[in-house]
């Protein structure tokens, strides 16, 4: 009886304390700021436990940034950093790229030659778990800290795949992911192949050096293979798109709710590889950035696209820096492609589908084909790319072209644009 007295009493304080509180905010329903300043003194005056205003405040942040879309976020300075160093091709972790669809923590794709693609994670699958923490309402920063750290650790992902009545356990190890974008190939009859991997700043550059050794390999055709590339910069698939297409055509176009996020970005430079046939290759690994590249291409009726349906992410994130050092990761527009399709939530419809067979029971937990492995003779996407490429000739572009767009100079957004 007495310490229900007690806890009686304490809960009559607490009710006087916040009636005091509430009396002595004016207005309190005017300005939202007023409550949440009176929210936070109430809690670093009567919460059972003292905790830092910085990580009050962090928190309130992350909350506000959970109330938009999966793909906005708040960075802390830790975070950030690691941002910058993957953007540049290197980071901690185990290879995965996520995002929340239907309020799933789902994988987009495994990176070639990490610790994820090793263990044999796939397009679709649902992390329902890591470690010991249920994904749930997490939000995609939160769930990528969770996969992060020291390389020789361990962390346990519980996935369920379609067709799984119940998850299984993924335990990885975590190492240092470094990712080299670019990886090509000269194949048999003049057919140049170039997979990229990634769109990170040394791309545009180290496709161009790519498409010169295939060119002097005899490389007379090429195969664009985009599956399984999750996207990156914005300005990397601007640059690479217009390697294939003419001076003044348009590549991409962006409208946000503020004037300097409403972008149209136009080839501006001569390439060399304007007559150069091609086919671009996708699945539902390839979006954002890989999305972009591969829409443009098929408007202009540059190059068919052969695959499966694309992932379908059709939004642009700004990164923009905070004073503290950390960052905001901000969904301020959505793209579309020069016929002004937005393929957000929808993906791009390859001109000739062709679905990739399902990995057997016996080798679901295989490395993945590498670029230089003679398994690409068994890979039934590429050679049927292979085939619409030989059967083209050197006639240029699979679909009929659109009518030429006036060109102007691309606006710029003002800070490091992702499309990913």
């Amino acid at each position: 009886m007495t310490r229900a007295l007690v806890i009686g009493s304490a809960i009559v304080v607490v009710a006087l304390c916040l009636g005091d509180a509430r009396a002595s905010t004016p207005d309190r329903t005017s300005n939202p700021l007023l409550v949440f300043s009176n929210v936070l003194s109430i809690v670093q005056r009567l919460y059972v436990d003292d905790v830092p205003p910085k990580v009050l405040i962090d928190n309130a942040i992350a909350g506000i940034m959970r109330a938009l879309d999966p793909y906005s976020s708040y960075l802390d300075p830790d975070s950030y950093t690691e941002w910058e160093a993957e953007s540049s091709g290197s980071f901690g972790g185990v290879g995965l790229e996520v995002t929340l669809r239907d309020d799933v923590l789902t994988v987009i794709s495994a990176i070639e030659g990490t610790p994820a693609s090793r263990a044999g994670l796939r397009p679709g699958d649902r992390i329902v778990a890591i470690d010991d923490v249920r994904t749930r309402d997490m939000q995609i920063s939160d769930a990528v800290n969770h996969m992060r750290g020291k390389p020789g650790t361990m962390v346990t992902l519980h996935v369920l795949r379609e067709g799984w009545t119940e998850s299984h356990e993924y335990p990885l190890q975590r190492e240092r992911i470094s990712v080299h974008s670019v990886r090509w190939q000269k194949l048999e009859d003049g057919v140049g192949y170039l997979r990229l991997r990634e769109f990170q700043t040394k791309s545009p550059a180290d496709t161009e050096a790519a498409l010169k050794k295939l060119s002097q390999g005899g490389m007379t055709m090429l195969v664009l293979d985009l599956r399984n590339d999750p996207g990156g910069l914005l300005s990397a698939a601007v640059e690479i798109a217009e390697m294939f297409l003419e001076d003044g055509k348009l590549i991409v176009s962006t409208e946000g709710r503020v004037a300097d996020q409403n972008m149209r970005a136009f080839a501006q430079a001569p390439s060399p590889h304007l007559d150069l046939p091609m086919v671009v290759l996708v699945n539902e690994g390839s979006a954002s950035a890989s999305e972009i590249v591969a829409g443009a291409l098929q408007d202009w009726g540059r190059a068919p696209i052969v695959g499966t349906q694309t992932f379908g992410k059709g939004s642009v994130q700004t990164i923009i820096p905070l004073s503290s050092g950390a960052a905001l990761r901000l969904t301020t527009a959505k793209y579309f492609t020069p016929k002004g399709r937005s393929i957000h939530g929808k993906g791009i419809t390859p001109d000739v589908i062709v679905a990739a067979p399902e990995p057997s029971a016996d080798d679901s937990d295989s490395p993945p084909t590498d670029v230089s492995a003679p398994e690409l003779k068994n890979d039934i996407q590429l050679q049927k790319a292979i085939e619409v490429l030989k059967a083209r000739g050197h006639r240029r572009g699979g679909l009929p072209p659109l009518t030429p767009t006036a060109a102007r100079p691309a606006t710029s957004t003002g800070a490091r644009t992702t499309g990913r």
